[in-house]
C-alpha cells in the first residue's frame, strides 16, 4: 500500500472506542440501578429465548452491551480492542461497524436456532401438562434458586429463563476476521508463552469451542454463540472478498 500512513487514532479508532465506552457504561449503569433501585436491567436487555415471557426482539442487539461481571466485560473488551482496532483501521469505521453487529446478531440467531432444536426435542419427552407448568411456574422457581426435579422440565426451564449476555459472539467474529485478513501474523500466547500464527490460533480456538459446545451443552458459557459469531464472520469476509469491495 504505497503512501499509506498510520492513522493518528490507530490504537483507538472511533467505532472500537465508542463501543468499549458504551458497553462499559452499560455494565456500570446496570450495577448502580440494581444496587440503588433493585431493578435488574438484565431482565429487559439480555437475550431470552423467543418463547420466554421475558423475550423482546430488541434483545438481539441490546444483549451485546450487557455483561455478567467485571471480568467478563474486561476480557471481552480487551480482545475486541486488540483485534478490532486492526480491522477498523483496514476496513474503515462503517464497514467494521456493520461487521461487528452482523456477527453479534448472527451469533445470537445461531444460538437461538440451536436452542430451538433443543426445545423441540425436549417437548417430545414431556406431557402438555408438564410443559404448561414450566411456562407458568418456571421463572418463579428459578428466582428462588430452585428447579424442577424432572430433568426435561429442568432443562426446558433453564432454556426459557436463562438470559444470554455479552459481546462474545461478536468478539469471536472479529477474531475470525483478523485471522482471515492476517493469517500469518505472530501472536504470543500467555499460557503457554509461545508464538503462534493467527490462522492456527483461530482454528484451534474454533475447534475448542466446538468441542466444548458438544461436551458441555448445559454450560453457562454460550459456546454455540461463539461458533455462530465465527461462522458469520467467515461468511461476511468471504462475501466481501468475492464482491471485491475490500480495502486490503
Amino acid at each position: 500500500m504505497n503512501g499509506y500512513q498510520r492513522p493518528a487514532n490507530a490504537n483507538f479508532p472511533p467505532v472500537v472506542k465508542n463501543i468499549i465506552i458504551i458497553t462499559s457504561l452499560m455494565w456500570l449503569i446496570t450495577l448502580v440501578v440494581q444496587q440503588s433501585f433493585g431493578i435488574d436491567l438484565t431482565r429487559w436487555l439480555a437475550l431470552y429465548y423467543p418463547k420466554s415471557e421475558y423475550f423482546r426482539p430488541y434483545q438481539f442487539v441490546t444483549h451485546l452491551f450487557m455483561h455478567a461481571g467485571l471480568a467478563h466485560l474486561f476480557f471481552n473488551m480487551f480482545a475486541f480492542w486488540m483485534f478490532g482496532r486492526v480491522l477498523e483501521n483496514v476496513w474503515g469505521g462503517k464497514r467494521f461497524f456493520i461487521f461487528y453487529f452482523v456477527t453479534g446478531m448472527g451469533a445470537a440467531g445461531f444460538y437461538t436456532l440451536v436452542h430451538w432444536l433443543e426445545y423441540r426435542t425436549l417437548l417430545t419427552h414431556m406431557s402438555a401438562q408438564e410443559t404448561q407448568l414450566v411456562f407458568e411456574k418456571g421463572a418463579d422457581i428459578l428466582n428462588h434458586l430452585q428447579n424442577f426435579t424432572n430433568p426435561y422440565m429442568a432443562k426446558l426451564n433453564l432454556l426459557l429463563n436463562t438470559p444470554v449476555v455479552g459481546a462474545s459472539g461478536a468478539v469471536f467474529g472479529v477474531l475470525l476476521g483478523f485471522g482471515m485478513l492476517f493469517p500469518n501474523t505472530q501472536l504470543m500466547l500467555l499460557f503457554p508463552p509461545i508464538p503462534i500464527k493467527a490462522k492456527y490460533f483461530v482454528i484451534g480456538y474454533g475447534a475448542l469451542e466446538l468441542y466444548l459446545a458438544l461436551a458441555q451443552p448445559g454450560s453457562n458459557i454460550a459456546h454455540v454463540a461463539h461458533l455462530g459469531g465465527m461462522l458469520f464472520g467467515y461468511i461476511m469476509v468471504k462475501y466481501w472478498n468475492k464482491k471485491r469491495t475490500y480495502f486490503y
